[in-house]
This record gives structure tokens, sequence and C-alpha cells, in this order.
């Protein structure tokens, strides 16, 4: 793991093909979350140094896009096995920048983004680039300029599901990394580098949202923002964005609602939902944060709850025996205990954990595994996005209940329903979500990703997130 003495200095951005000098000389330090120590610093770009990277996609466009799709597909099978030759690198910087435990970030922090690249040739064969209705020819063309600024809870996957598709339709791209968890993102710039990709095609300027963000979304240059964060940045990236009036992906937050019927196996069912709830130090947008019981079954599961919750043992990420690994920054750490603290003045019960630091552990961000239960929808923590390890069980009376509390959020990104299999696919048709678990059904990458209501807008992954980078033209012969 990296040291305070071992500080990578990234003083360097690519716009147009090259390493360059940002405008000006100001610096953000990246932190291990672990040891709180310095690990690197990355160049604190200005809106200047955006616009030079606009002004590079731009320039690159016409020629990108009207690249046979065979060359542009033969390029991304390229940044796909250069990222697999790095993927130990990117899982243990990640690991270091982020704090999920390496042997899950090998498997998804590297593993995931690698594979949105190398299915992007795949997805472009089945796309209907030119269909006939009527008498006209419809014709799928690439958006154009695309600005895209992303998080840094999954830094890497959410870079590829926006930057590999992009490329796919033929977009040229200007990417504006997390300053929390920036250094994966120079990896890639590297790979792509090394992959040959046309100059200006790529473009990594780094920064803050306010700074970088902002003139981004805002710049009359930029055909198209693809944004993921929270759901107050996505208010004001779509604000930026109105002026010219350019399209805008967005994949915000979520308060997932996980619905247990009273025909469902709690032995099964509410440890996989702990797992949900939990994984990546619960730092994950559509994490099944609000469990939801039948409330004669409450104090079972509560039970259940809890040693699910106390077997997810915080620790160093490089340890095999951690299961929960620190938060991204002191920022969050803080934060997620107030929301805990939160909960308990507002008097929900706890079963487990609290806002102290776990034992032995007073150095990293790390917070304990909590688990709340008799938690209402009037609660603070019904309601609002902790990102954080902890989980709230709700009892419920009736199905129809159980429905109506778990759509009674502004967000709409996920959930589950455990159960009798068709009653709880019944359940299911009726949550206001893009995208829900029944009994468990296993995560699938190319499944189109995305919310309802304040969760965002689009789609990511696959065919679904492929169509997002296009326009369509009708052309009547």
């Amino acid at each position: 793991m990296a040291t305070a003495a071992e500080v990578q200095a990234k003083d360097r951005i690519f716009i147009d093909g090259r390493w360059v000098e940002p405008q000006g000389g100001e610096t953000i330090a990246v932190v291990n979350s672990t040891t709180e120590e310095t690990m690197a610093t990355i160049p604190a770009c200005t809106a200047a140094d955006a616009d030079l990277a606009v002004r590079a996609a731009r320039a690159a466009f016409d020629s990108w896009s009207q690249t046979p799709r065979e060359e542009r597909a033969g390029y991304l099978g390229a940044i796909a096995a250069g990222l697999g030759e790095r993927s130990e690198e990117i899982a243990a910087t990640i690991a270091q920048e982020l704090g999920m435990p390496l042997k899950l970030s090998q498997i998804i922090q590297a593993g995931l983004p690698t594979g949105q690249f190398a299915a992007m040739p795949t997805l472009m064969e089945e796309v209907a680039w030119e269909e006939e209705i009527g008498n006209s020819r419809v014709l799928r063309e690439p958006a154009g300029v695309l600005g895209a600024i992303t998080p840094w809870n999954y830094p890497l996957n959410q870079i590829a599901a926006k930057v590999a598709p992009a490329l796919a339709a033929g977009c040229t791209v200007v990417l504006k990394p997390s300053e929390v968890v920036p250094l994966n993102a120079f990896i890639l710039a590297e790979v792509i580098e090394a992959a040959g990709l046309p100059a200006g095609v790529f473009n990594l300027v780094t920064g803050t949202g306010p700074e970088v963000g902002e003139a981004i979304a805002g710049h009359p240059g930029v055909d198209m923002v693809s944004f993921t964060g929270s759901t107050r940045a996505g208010r004001r990236v779509s604000e930026l964005a109105s002026a010219t009036v350019k399209p805008v992906a967005m994949e915000l937050g979520g308060k997932s609602p996980n619905v247990i019927l009273d025909d469902a196996d709690l032995a099964r069912a509410v440890p996989d939902g702990v797992a949900k709830c939990y994984l990546n130090s619960g730092q994950t947008c559509s994490a099944l944060t609000r469990m939801l019981v039948p409330r004669e079954k409450l104090a079972e599961a509560e039970e259940i709850a809890r040693g699910a919750a106390e077997s997810f043992t915080p620790g160093d990420p490089f340890e095999d025996s951690t299961r929960l690994g620190p938060l991204v920054s002191e920022v969050q750490r803080e934060r997620v205990r107030g929301y805990i603290q939160k909960g308990l003045d507002e008097g929900a019960t706890l079963v487990t954990g609290g806002a102290d630091a776990p034992e032995g552990l007073d150095q990293g961000f790390f917070v304990q595994p909590t688990v709340f239960s008799n938690v209402t929808s009037d609660m603070t923590i019904a309601q609002e996005e902790i990102f954080g390890p902890v989980l709230v069980l709700m009892p419920y009376d009736t199905d129809d209940e159980a429905v109506e509390i778990a759509n009674d959020t502004v967000y709409g990104l996920a959930g589950a329903v455990s159960g009798s299999d068709e009653r709880a696919k019944a359940v299911a048709r009726k949550i206001r979500a893009g995208q829900v678990r029944v009994n468990q059904g296993g995560y699938f990458p190319a499944a189109p990703f995305g919310g309802y209501k304040q969760s965002g807008l689009g789609r990511e992954h696959g065919e679904h997130g492929l169509e997002e980078f296009l326009e369509v033209k009708a052309l009547f012969v």
C-alpha cells in the first residue's frame, strides 16, 4: 500500500492525444482511505482546461464519427485488452483510493469496466444503424461531443459505462472523473493512448465539480452530458445543460426497498439483503438500504440481520479477512455517522453498530456495520441516501402497504422482492424502480440500469446504454 513517502504526482492531463500541463498550478490531494495518508496529487484544472479539451473533442468528431464501425470496434477491443493486462494494478489502486476489499475490487472495480469495453464490438453488430419505415430510411448517428462526469464509488466502471458506448456510437469524449478517486482514470487514459485512439477522441481533465464539471456541462461545444452522482449535483448539471438544450443522461441517488413477503425464507432473504446493503461499504447507489418485513416476523428478521451484519468484519482492504472496507473519505464518514445519530434521535431501534469507530480501527475512515429497526417512512434514515453500511428494517402489515412504503421516496433506482414466485413477481411489477431483483435474482451486466423519479434519466449498460449516445434521423426517399 502507498505511504506518504511514495506519493504519486500526476502533473499532466490528457488532451488531443497528448499529456499536457494544465493551465493552473493548483493540485488536489488523493487520500488513502485506510491510512488517511496522501497517496497522490492530481491537477486541479480550470474551465480553461475544460475548454481546450472540448475544442479537441470537437475537432476530432467529424473524422471519428465517420470512422468505419469495424475500426472503432477494433480500438474498443484493444482498450479492453489493455485494461485486462493492468487489472491487478487497477484493483489495488482502487482498493487504496476507495477502500473496497481487494478480492471484490478485482472482480468489480477492475473486472466490470474491462467487460464493458469488451462487450462493445458485439453490441455494435446488434444496433439497427439503418432501417426502413415506410418510405423513410431511419439512421442512427452519434450524438456528438460527450461530456462525461463520473463518481467515486465505482469509478472506472462508471467511466466505462459512458466512455465505451460513446466511442462505439462514434462520439468523442471529455471525461471529468471524481477528484476523490481519480487515479484509475489516469490508467485508462494510458491504456487508450497505448491503443492508438486518434487524437482528440478521448480527453481527460481532472478537477472539482464546481470548476471543471460545471464548465463541461454548460459548454456550448458539448452536445450531450452523461452524469452519475448525487441528485443535488444532477439538478445543477441539468440547469447548466438547459442553456444550450443539450440532452442529459443521469444516474442519481437511490433508497432502494427490499420487500420480504410473509412466505419468504427469512434465513436466506435477510442475509442476502444485508449483503446487498453493505456492498462497497454501503457506497452503492442501488444498495438495498430499506428492508421491509412483515410485522409479525420483525423480531426474527432483526436477529438474523444482527448476525449477518456482525459478520461483515471491518478492516484493511488488503487483508483476506476483511469484508467491509473504510468509507472513501473523512467527509463521507462524518456524513454517515451523522445519519446514524439522526436515526437514534428520531427514535429508531439500534439493533447493532452505531456511530463510534469499530473497535481497534481508529485510523481510517471506518464505520461500524449498522442495523436499525422499527423505522417509519417519516424518519430521515428512511428517506435520505446515507451511502454507508446502514440498513433500516421497516415493518408492514399487508402486501399493499409494503408496496406503498416501497414507493414512498423521491427515488426509484432499484429494489427487490422475496416470496413465493408469482406473488413476488406481482409485487415487483408494482415497485417504481428501474431494476428489481426477484428472489435474489442474479445481476446481469448487459441489463439496462437507471432509475425512475429523482433517480435519473436514461439507461446505461448493454444495448440500451449504447442507444443513449445515438441520435435518430429519418430520410424520406
